[in-house]
């Protein structure tokens, strides 16, 4: 039974079967077949499943009839069916057979049906995978063919949000999806593909070998584009899906990065996009993230993945640069660096890597170094310190391996090459510091001498150099804070080796290679960088750096001076505490500064002392000569300078004119001088300082032996000994006292200065002589005899005698204080001082009056002259008067003598000469110059107050104690008391005098009583003078109120900040009041001109006042000299030092209010007052933003009152700036109560009176504006930046804003708008409508008028419009507005869109400038490419709104929106382009140039920019185009011609057209315009002519009509080209003439009609083409055809013949070569219309005979062609009468054709010339030879004949003539004859 049942189930599903198959036999149609197969398909292969075999192979059976059946592509399948069976059914033989047909039917559904079965596809694609790849693989294929038709939402929309849960069924199917899609994209098309192939050839860099089997189905045909989808379009359509919310950010974030390195922008622009929306949501620190990224970066050997491309391995190591995780893959790093300097990876890359481009490749070895970089900072110390080593030494055998320090000869060069090198050297240095420290400091430090030396030796090039140095700066950025005490001496001695190498000497690794290079530069970094600071190898590699060698590069003395100022030294070398200076960071230990003794042992002492320092010294250092010497010397100096005041605390603050400060202190500072006077004795005299001692010595005769003999610090060495000698004792001088005698060159020499200090070195010296007088008698005696010849000096001898006096006045004055002046020679002094006298009544030499200056202030300073010595009295008084005469010219010297010379005059014995002294000194203040009085206020210090003047403080070069003057008591209270009551007076000159002579009687004589008495009265001068308007003046002011205000007690103090505080916020001047004389100077000379001079005195304001009679004049003008003098007094605030006393002083902090007033003089434009008021805060406040923030209020009340109320345009231009810089970096909560106020002021003064003031507001404006910009920029919802939009944009877009009539405020709008564009932020979205109509408009108005100008004008500058415009055109497609638009367009969504589109058509219809015209076509083109989605709504309409715009005058315009046309096309309906074509036939028939040309330019740009849709509509634009290229004007012509040629693949094309083409081109064959005309004539013509013997009747029957009729009518120039159509029509519609039997004879009344006009420049074509219709003409139409010819052959003959040209196109008769083209074209159509065949022997005779003749007629007169054409013609004849019977052959014609071709030849004939004749000549004779019967006649035409072959023969040389001939001959002479 069981088996019954069984073959009763089987046998049940067989008959099933069986019906199933008969129906589907029975389907005799594919609906049929279509139906059955709906119903039955998917249950038939269900039975696939069944237990019975049986059934099974009746299945497959039935399946393969079915395959074969529904082969036609028409016959559907049920797809949706078989798919949904597929995911549900698990039976591999069902899925195999529904996959079949899945693949074979879903090309043949609707593209909307493909995309439904999007879901059902995706759904469980995981798990597909999983059970079969292979299956899965078909399905990931189907659905890439799928997804181009998928028409995505919005980004945003709630479609888009559903899309997920819509198609993808789970995260597994996203992720696997995710995955395929990303090794899509990296896909490449390979050239072999498929089971035979390697696996190499079966995959691409990315992708696995499965992996591309799985996107290539295993086979070559799969992406060909010529039978599927392109994988570009594939690769688009992934992206486009990737970007979709179908996918999270996690899942899309790798194909993102994978997209955006692809080359095809349209990929990669996809790609930036997801990458950018997805990077925020993915962590770069997920572990399983960075091995898909290592895994893809190199590739995986297990699976046969090649490594990626070399870009986007680029792009990866981005990627890993921002994740501090990818640091702990240290294996992985060692290898990415091994394989980038190679750029080696797998087999199957580098075929890849070879075709990389430089550009490429550094690109990659950028981001290497970034990693390394990013690793070597942010990596662990673990894993820094497991990569660093191997790395680096795997660099450096990689170096090594290509010769090291030299590359070997037969490495590869290139750019290339050395780049790989130059990269590892960088490398290198990255990783050096994560090196640890015993490798990177081992003992010979190895490393670092590697790098030196590489640098030194490797000839790779500059590049290779640079990467060298800096890998150096690497390592001494490791190197900084280690502990490296050890290494020291390696280290010292490495750099010093390398500071004395020298290019050319041999490697200091002793290799064999040269030094190609200096290192110096390095070696001077490492020092200052690595050894401390008081390390003295140290800073002697520093002082050779700054002695240089020649042409040495001056950043290695710049670095070797920064090396040594230890401020310098501190910044390049900070602490890691961050200590700054003033915290101490000197006493740091690497900071201490160097010992002065081991300092000098080593820089100065001889070598041998250096040994004992274990210094590896490979030159002697030590040279009085180099250039290093002076350095070495100036540097000791400091160092010795900052040892000694160090230890009292005295020591200059460190910064950056530390070095100017200890100079000043040398010779200001009383106390410093006498703290080192004190060090001095102490070295002198115990003996604990022995060693110090002898440094000490050891520099001063360093720098007496540099005064010797080094010429370039000559100067400076002579000074810094006369310095060291000054300040120190006896002791320390008396060994060196007999070297004055080295001194005596230096005192001849030709310098002042140096003869100066040589002779003050002198005097020193040699008036501590104990022993060898002589010596410094004969001395003494060579400077007498040159003292004594003075009168007969010139040139250099008067320099000799300048230094000669100036030594014996040191001598002298010197030996009188050390009590050796009874020891000089007796009478000396008396001698000298004579000449000195002599020279100062008599010589005019400026360098022997300033000795005899110098010596008269030098005695008298140290009590040697006296006027008792002067006797009598008046020679003293002569002296007194030579000098002020002289100090009356300006000389200072003359100055300082008399004040030098008055200390020797007391006060009572000398009364009257120290008051003509005194009085002298007072007249100077005449003179202008203000060195001039600094000096006399000197003069009048040592004249009030002697030796206890501050000026003399550096006076006394000897130890010995200060010289006994004339006592003072009344003479400095008298001085002070006249200067301050001169400072009371008018006159400018002594005012400007006595300001200066009072501050320096206060600086220099401020610690006696006269001057502390006074010093309040001192006080009121000095707040007098801060009102002047002499900038000198204020300044000389400022500083004495500096003085008073530190010697006065704190009453003074408080008296002088509240006088000071009051005077820079009130607007009185009582404060600073003084008297008015007629020569008071209220202004500037030239400040305020009349005319004929200007208003500066108190006199002149008095003069005008009369003149004009109006009194008032004199309050106005001091009114305003009263506001002068604020300001100007204000300006004086904060110089020397005026800050300070503010600062010191409580009142301000007591008075809070008045920072607001302080705030805003800040800003005021006096640059003085500004400067002085910063100082003031500076000073006053120490944190500037803590006082701002505490009065924020006060100070924003006062402003904005200062700038509505101000009556001065100062007031409202310094509160424009002060406001701006308040609100600046302030938070938005802090000035919001004040925002609408601060706008509202701010806007209101942009229209001030004064420019400058609206200068300051637009820069106020500007702050706003940034402000409001930086609200909007933030992506997030912000109530601020709403609000602010809200009312500054329709300012901005209003008549106060870019519709301004001020062209700065409508700038400063501009520029606002274009900003808040540019930052494209959805807070700016409700606005954008209306401002893109705005910024369009703005286009135009923003043009220059001279652009207009130009355009009307252009001819008159040789432009022409086209260029102009062009012009016009560029600058606004670079505009910032255009891009501002854009920008604009950018944060469109679809409310907005909306709104968008009628302001855009009210732009499109209202614009007036070509600008916005051709603005507003950009924008559609923007719309219509970048926002398609959003835009293809309101595509149609501004399609429609385009037509009215097309049409404009400017041609550009026109050409503009016909492009944005093109780009319309692309997103608007096909009815809608369909119309748009109509409207381009309309365009084009107007007959209009013009209107044709913008016709051409809308089609073109459709086809050009819309080719899909052009092709698709092809059929309604392609007809138009092919009439329209026939155009006549070159330019319409051309652009449908392009249009032409780019879409249609060949001529038979026109064929498919041409019921189209001749239907639009027939009916204008009778239009009005001739050029409608013509060009409807040419097209026809041109079909006819391209439809050859193709076409077909019915083709012949529809172009006949139209041909004929374009054919007839007058003649036009281009009629010839129809005409030739027609004869080719004709000679093709062999079957249209059988249908229609009397069409021949019609045609061949027009042939011959045509042939008979009279326009000479037609008719030569017209008988041409006779000549081909009659060639192929059947019957016989010779008759005509001559009765044609006669006439023009007569006409040529003859010459007295009017020629008629009735119809002719030019007006005039054709002459020249179109005559003779005419009758040789008429004689080719006579011969050819001979047609002996069909002629009746009655007619063949004569007609022939006719023919002839008219050839024998026109031969003599013919030019070449004429005759070529006459032997044509014979040749042919000859031709067709071989081929007729001989009875028909006429001897007579015979004759006439050999009469007709003589002569043959003629003397000149080339090859070209006779070659027709001779094949004529051997047709006529092989004619000959066939006659059978003798003639007479015919035998002497034939001798002709052969005489003529024979003259031929002996003229031509080329073998294809001679052929010819001898066959005529051959012929000739086998003739009967």
């Amino acid at each position: 039974m069981a088996d019954a049942s069984k073959e009763s189930a089987e046998a049940r599903e067989l008959n099933l079967l069986s019906k199933v198959e008969m129906r589907i036999a029975l389907a005799d149609t594919d609906k049929k077949l279509e139906s059955i197969l709906n119903t039955y398909l998917a249950p038939l292969l269900l039975k696939l499943a069944s237990d019975h075999l049986a059934v099974r192979n009746k299945v497959i059976a039935i399946c393969q009839h079915v395959s074969t059946r529904t082969q036609p592509p028409t016959v559907k399948l049920p797809v949706r069916a078989l798919l949904r069976q597929y995911k549900e059914n698990a039976t591999p033989l069902i899925r195999h057979f529904d996959l079949r047909y899945i693949q074979q039917g879903i090309g043949r559904i609707a593209p909307n049906e493909r995309v439904d079965l999007l879901p059902t596809l995706i759904h469980g694609l995981a798990g597909n995978a999983k059970q079969s790849e292979e299956h899965a693989a078909i399905l990931f294929n189907l659905l890439v063919k799928i997804l181009p038709h998928v028409q995505f939402p919005l980004r945003g929309s709630k479609e888009d949000d559903d899309m997920r849960k819509r198609l993808i069924g789970s995260s597994e199917d996203a992720a696997l999806l995710a995955y395929y899609l990303g090794r899509l994209i990296m896909l490449t098309k390979t050239q072999t593909s498929g089971q035979g192939s390697t696996p190499a050839a079966r995959t691409c860099p990315g992708v696995s070998v499965k992996e591309f089997e799985f996107l290539t189905l295993n086979s070559k045909d799969t992406w060909d584009p010529s039978k599927t989808l392109t994988i570009t379009e594939a690769k688009i359509a992934a992206c486009r899906f990737l970007n979709s919310a179908a996918f999270d950010d996690r899942e899309r974030f790798m194909p993102g990065i994978l997209a955006s390195q692809n080359s095809n922008s349209r990929i990669s622009d996809i790609g930036v996009e997801i990458v950018k929306r997805a990077s925020p949501s993915v962590s770069l620190e997920d572990e399983n993230l960075l091995k898909d990224i290592f895994t893809l970066y190199f590739g995986d050997t297990a699976t046969l993945t090649p490594p990626a491309e070399l870009s986007l391995k680029t792009r990866l190591l981005g990627l890993l640069s921002k994740s501090t995780k990818a640091t702990s893959f240290t294996e992985l790093i060692v290898r990415q660096v091994e394989e980038g300097i190679s750029l080696r990876g797998s087999e199957s890359s580098d075929t890849r890597t070879k075709s990389q481009t430089g550009r490429e490749q550094t690109k990659f070895r950028e981001a290497l170094v970034s990693f390394i970089n990013w690793v070597s900072r942010m990596g662990s110390l673990d894993d820094r310190t497991t990569v660093a080593p191997r790395l680096l030494y795997s660099l450096r055998d990689y170096i090594e391996a290509q010769g090291w320090p030299d590359p070997h000869p037969d490495q590869p060069a290139g750019h290339s090459e050395s780049g790989l090198r130059g990269f590892a050297y960088e490398s290198m240095g990255l990783l050096s510091k994560s090196l640890p420290a015993d490798v990177l400091l081992d003992t010979n430090l190895d490393l670092i001498r590697w790098m030196f030396t590489s640098l030194s030796s490797d000839s790779s090039g500059n590049d290779v150099s640079l990467s060298i140095e800096e890998s150096l700066g690497g390592f001494l950025q490791a190197l900084n804070g280690l502990p490296h005490d050890e290494v020291e001496e390696a280290l010292r001695s490495l750099l010093l080796r390398h500071m004395h190498l020298s290019i050319g000497d041999e490697s200091p690794a002793g290799l064999p290679a040269k030094v190609r290079r200096s290192t110096r530069w390095s070696a001077v970094r490492f020092a200052n960088r690595v050894l401390p600071y008081n390390d003295v190898v140290a800073r002697w590699i520093d002082i050779l750096a700054i002695g240089g060698h020649a042409g040495e590069r001056g950043e290695v003395a710049e670095e070797g001076r920064k090396g040594l100022d230890p401020y310098w030294y501190s910044l390049l070398n900070p602490t890691k505490d961050a200590q700054d200076l003033e915290a101490g960071a000197m006493l740091q230990p690497k900071f201490k500064f160097p010992v002065f003794a081991d300092l000098v042992r080593y820089v100065l002492g001889e070598p041998s002392s250096r040994d004992s320092m274990d210094i590896d010294h490979s030159a002697v250092i030590y040279d009085v000569s180099s250039n290093a010497f002076l350095p070495a010397v100036r540097y000791c100096r400091l160092i010795l300078l900052n040892e000694i005041l160090a230890k009292d605390q005295k020591a200059a603050e460190l910064d950056l004119d530390w070095e100017r400060k200890l100079d000043i202190a040398l010779t200001a500072d009383e106390n410093v001088r006498n703290t080192i006077k004190a060090h001095m004795r102490s070295v002198s005299t115990s003996p604990a300082h022995d060693a110090h001692a002898r440094s000490l010595s050891r520099y001063i005769g360093a720098t007496l032996e540099g005064a010797q003999k080094n010429e370039s610090s000559v100067l400076v060495c002579s000074q810094y000994f006369v310095e060291i000698c000054s300040l120190s004792t006896n002791r320390i001088v008396e060994p060196l006292a007999d070297k004055f005698e080295d001194l005596i060159p230096l005192i001849l020499s030709n310098d002042m200065q140096v003869r100066t200090a040589a002779a003050q070195a002198y005097g020193i010296l040699a008036s501590q002589v104990t022993r060898s007088r002589d010596a410094v008698d004969v001395s003494l005696d060579g400077f007498w005899e040159k003292i004594h010849s003075w009168e007969k000096a010139v040139g250099s001898e008067v320099n000799k005698v300048h230094g000669s006096i100036l030594a014996l006045t040191f001598l002298v004055s010197r030996a009188k204080v050390r009590g050796s002046f009874e020891a000089l020679p007796p009478g000396r002094f008396q001698d000298l001082l004579s000449e000195v006298l002599k020279i100062l009544r008599l010589s005019k030499d400026q360098v022997l009056q300033a000795a005899a200056f110098t010596a008269i202030s030098q005695l008298s300073l140290f009590t040697v002259l006296r006027p008792s010595l002067l006797l009598p009295k008046e020679k003293c008084d002569e002296m007194v008067e030579n000098l002020v005469s002289c100090a009356k010219t300006g000389k200072e010297k003359a100055m300082v003598a008399l004040g030098q010379f008055a200390m020797t005059c007391g006060e009572f014995e000398d009364a009257e000469l120290l008051q003509k002294v005194l009085d002298s000194l007072y007249d100077l203040h005449e003179l202008k110059q203000p060195e001039v009085q600094l000096t006399v206020g000197e003069s009048l210090s040592c004249l009030a107050v002697g030796w206890d003047s501050k000026s003399l403080i550096a006076a006394l070069d000897v130890d010995v104690a200060v010289p006994q003057t004339a006592s003072r008591q009344s003479s400095l209270p008298a001085i002070l008391d006249r200067i301050l009551e001169d400072c009371r007076k008018s006159k400018p000159s002594l005012r400007r005098a006595c300001v200066i002579w009072l501050v320096s009687l206060v600086q220099f004589c401020g610690h006696w009583d006269a001057v502390q008495d006074r010093l309040r009265a001192c006080q009121g001068a000095f707040k007098a003078f801060l009102s002047d308007r002499d900038d000198l003046v204020q300044e000389s002011a400022s500083r004495g109120l500096t003085l008073v205000y530190e010697r006065g007690n704190k009453e003074l103090k408080d008296d002088l900040v509240r006088d000071l505080v009051s005077s820079f916020t009130s607007s009185s001047t009582s404060s600073f009041a003084g008297s008015v004389a007629e020569d008071t100077e209220l202004f500037e000379p030239g400040a305020l001109p009349t005319g004929d001079g200007s208003v500066s005195t108190y006199k002149d304001i008095m003069s005008l006042a009369s003149e004009v009679g109006d009194p008032s004049l004199v309050y106005r003008f001091m009114s305003l000299a009263a506001n002068n003098a604020i300001w100007s007094s204000r300006a004086a605030f904060g110089r020397f030092g005026l800050s300070n006393i503010l600062s010191e002083s409580t009142f301000l902090s007591e008075n809070p209010k008045l920072y607001a007033k302080l705030f805003r003089y800040r800003f005021d434009p006096n640059t003085n007052v500004q400067r002085s008021m910063n100082d003031i805060w500076s000073a006053l406040v120490k944190d500037s933003s803590a006082t701002v923030e505490k009065y924020f209020d006060d100070i924003m009340e006062d402003l904005l009152k200062s700038i509505l109320v101000g009556r001065e345009w100062r007031v409202r231009q310094a509160s424009c700036s002060a406001i701006a810089d308040l609100i600046q970096g302030q938070q938005f909560s802090k000035y919001e109560k004040y925002l609408g106020e601060v706008w509202t002021v701010a806007f209101k003064v942009l229209d001030d009176i004064k420019e400058s003031v609206r200068g300051a507001a637009m820069g106020f404006c500007r702050v706003l504006t940034t402000t409001l910009v930086r609200a909007v920029e933030s992506d997030a919802p912000s109530r601020k930046a709403d609000a602010m939009l809200k009312d500054v944009m329709p300012f901005l877009m209003s008549t106060s804003g870019i519709e301004a009539s001020a062209k700065e405020v409508q700038a400063f709008a501009l520029d606002t708008i274009l900003r808040l564009a540019k930052t494209s932020t959805k807070a700016l979205r409700p606005h954008v409508p209306a401002l893109i109509e705005r910024l369009l408009g703005l286009l135009s108005t923003l043009e220059h008028e001279a652009v207009n100008y130009l355009h009307l004008n252009a001819a008159k500058y040789n432009l022409t419009e086209e260029k102009i415009d062009a012009a016009r055109l560029q600058n606004i497609r670079s505009s910032p507005v255009m891009d501002a638009i854009e920008r604009c367009l950018d944060i469109l969504d679809e409310d907005t869109m909306k709104l968008l589109m009628p302001r855009l058509q009210a732009a499109m219809r209202e614009a007036v400038g070509m600008p916005s015209k051709v603005g507003c076509s950009r924008v559609l083109v923007t719309l219509a490419t970048r926002h398609n989605f959003l835009f293809k709504p309101y595509a149609d309409t501004l399609l429609k709104a385009v037509e009215k715009t097309l049409v404009d005058r400017n041609e550009t315009v026109s050409s503009s929106y016909a492009t944005a046309t093109g780009y319309l096309a692309r997103v608007g309906s096909d009815a809608q382009i369909l119309k748009m074509s109509g409207f381009a036939r309309r365009l084009y028939f107007s007959a209009e140039d013009r209107r044709r040309t913008i016709s051409g330019d809308i089609i073109m740009s459709i086809a050009k920019y819309a080719t899909d849709r052009f092709n698709s509509l092809a059929v309604e634009f392609l007809p138009f185009v092919f009439v329209a290229k026939h155009d006549s004007h070159e330019q319409v012509r051309e652009l449908f011609q392009t249009t032409w040629s780019d879409n249609v693949g060949g001529a038979k094309a026109v064929m498919l057209y041409l019921d189209d083409i001749v239907s639009i081109a027939a009916p204008h064959l009778d239009s009005a315009s001739w050029a409608i005309k013509h060009t409807a004539a040419l097209s026809i013509a041109d079909a006819a002519k391209l439809g050859g013997k193709d076409m077909t009747l019915g083709q012949q029957s529809l172009l006949w009509p139209p041909l004929e009729k374009a054919v007839s009518g007058k003649t036009w120039e281009g009629k010839s080209t129809v005409l030739e159509a027609f004869v080719a029509f004709a000679k093709n519609s062999a079957r249209l003439q059988e249908h229609n039997p009397g069409l021949r004879d019609q045609m061949t009344k027009i042939c011959l009609r045509e042939a008979s006009r009279n326009n000479a420049d037609y008719r030569v074509h017209a008988v041409r083409c006779l000549g081909l219709y009659a060639e192929s003409y059947t019957g016989d139409i010779s008759r005509e055809v001559i009765a044609i010819a006669e006439p023009i052959v007569d006409d040529f003959l003859d010459e007295e013949s009017t020629e008629m040209d009735v119809d002719s196109v030019a007006g005039k008769a054709s002459t020249g070569s179109t005559e003779m083209t005419t009758i040789a074209n008429t004689v080719e159509c006579t011969f050819k219309s001979l047609n002996p065949k069909v002629m009746s022997d009655d007619d063949a005779t004569p007609r022939m005979v006719q023919a002839l003749s008219l050839a024998q007629r026109v031969k003599a007169k013919g030019s070449e062609i004429v005759r070529s054409a006459i032997c044509k013609g014979i040749r042919d004849l000859a031709i067709k009468l071989q081929e007729m019977d001989e009875h028909k052959r006429n001897d007579l014609i015979t004759i006439r054709m050999v009469d007709a071709l003589s002569p043959l030849a003629v003397a000149g004939s080339g090859a070209r010339q006779i070659r027709p004749a001779a094949e004529a000549a051997a047709e006529v004779a092989t004619l000959l030879d066939g006659w059978n019967k003798y003639d007479v006649r015919v035998s002497d035409a034939q001798r002709t004949l052969q005489g003529e072959v024979e003259t031929a023969m002996s003229l031509v040389k080329a073998p294809e003539v001679l052929e010819v001939l001898e066959r005529a001959m051959r012929a000739l002479k086998s003739a009967p004859g």
